[in-house]
């Protein structure tokens, strides 16, 4: 059984295929037996999942920091939920509960989540496959640019073959299914 961190916001977006997919992720994470680590609020993207999640009798656990508990609206049916002094204490348990890391469309706060993790996983902080669900193109421009940091000199191809950007959840499950950590990042 996984645990999946999934980073996502506290907005819905302005279409309903961020809705649409977010449902559909959290049918997914259900159907393969799967738990849901996720940021503990109710609302936006964040609430649509763990509703989906527990309706389709999966764990969810929640990590929500004190000053967000009421803004974001902690979620109160959650399998479990954590209530923590700050954001930095939020990703920490997260990244820690997890061995799996997804990313929705989402915010700045988002992109920080997901690129700290995968930045954490080149230096050796965690073997855990990061992945940036692209749903409808959102992630298509970072993935130029991660293409840039290969062209670069700043990013491995190896490391950049670590990170998944895909729309589609039978890939996202196979490149799970596959995984194989990156060598930890060594400086010369």
């Amino acid at each position: 059984m996984n645990y999946i961190a999934v980073f996502c916001g506290a907005s819905m977006g302005n279409s309903p295929i961020y809705q649409e997919a977010t449902v559909a992720l959290g049918k997914w994470i259900a159907e393969k037996h799967d738990g849901l680590v996720y940021g503990g609020g109710k609302v936006g993207l964040m609430g649509v999942l763990a509703d989906q999640v527990l309706a389709s009798g999966a764990e969810v656990i929640g990590v929500i920091p004190e000053a967000l508990k009421n803004r974001e609206i902690a979620h109160e049916r959650l399998t479990e939920l954590h209530i923590v002094a700050n954001m930095h204490e939020r990703k920490a348990q997260m990244i820690a509960s997890a061995n799996v890391y997804i990313a929705m469309p989402g915010g700045p706060g988002t992109l920080e989540e997901i690129t700290e993790v995968i930045s954490w996983g080149r230096i050796g902080e965690h073997t855990n496959p990061c992945i940036l669900y692209n749903v409808n193109g959102y992630y298509d421009l970072l993935g130029k640019l991660y293409d840039k940091m290969v062209e670069d000199g700043f990013l491995t191809p190896a490391d950049r073959d670590k990170i998944l950007i895909s729309e589609s959840l039978d890939e996202i499950d196979q490149f799970i299914a596959s995984y194989v950590p990156p060598m930890i990042r060594t400086y010369k």
